[in-house]
């Protein structure tokens, strides 16, 4: 894992410097579904300090094991119904998909203190969940109305590819969502296309196999 993090750090040093950007602009988000506590435990170690889960379930029957873990935290980045809002809300620091405006007031409600991120749907696919671009202001209003909820910025996830460039007019859209609406935060990139992600602008970039290796199939 040290070998692996060393390499996902130079490439996103390289593609910073590229981009004409400082390395501290960018936040490593280790995506740990499917991976045990213990190699979370491990990834902190390491110095890995933000980690993202997919599954509010799954980050529950983990979370007893990395309490102690004081400065460490957890991001949602996958889908939240919003059934499991006050669950999420104990659980992360961050929701990074927020998608309407019942899932920001359901967030509020549980009287917690939480970042949030709007997620865009950019991509046709049907499997993909989010806001579609239109919706961003009257999404942007309503978590502005909610006490609770301190807005950071957009995060979308484009079609998976191993071409990052095909990632790229996902990245660069996002980028001009965000500037159009004044948020400075953009979540997007993984461990197939960060680099061309960084040079489009992300803030957070969320990689799990290029940290981990391939998730075991359940």
């Amino acid at each position: 894992m040290k070998q692996r993090l060393e390499k996902v750090e130079e490439r996103i040093a390289t593609a910073a410097e590229r981009a004409g950007r400082k390395r501290s602009e960018i936040t490593l988000v280790a995506v740990t579904k499917k991976f045990p506590a213990e190699v979370m435990r491990e990834a902190y170690g390491l110095g890995l300090r933000v980690f993202g889960e997919n599954y509010v379930q799954e980050f529950e029957s983990k979370y007893p094991a990395l309490a102690d873990l004081k400065d460490a935290e957890f991001h949602l980045i996958g889908h939240l119904q919003s059934n499991k809002s006050n669950k999420a809300a104990e659980l992360f620091q961050v929701i990074q998909t927020v998608d309407s405006a019942k899932l920001a007031r359901r967030l509020n409600e549980t009287g917690r203190q939480l970042e949030v991120m709007l997620e865009v749907k950019l991509s046709p696919e049907q499997a993909k969940s989010g806001a579609a671009p239109e919706e961003l202001p009257g999404l942007i209003q309503a978590v502005g109305a909610c006490s609770n909820l301190r807005l950071l910025g957009l995060m979308t996830m484009p079609p998976w590819s191993e071409d990052p460039e095909l990632s790229r007019p996902y990245f660069r859209r996002l980028r001009e969502l965000a500037e159009r609406h004044g948020l400075p935060e953009l979540s997007m990139g993984m461990s197939n296309d960060f680099e061309a992600a960084i040079e489009e602008g992300a803030t957070c970039v969320r990689v799990g196999t290029a940290l981990f290796g391939k998730r075991k199939k359940v």
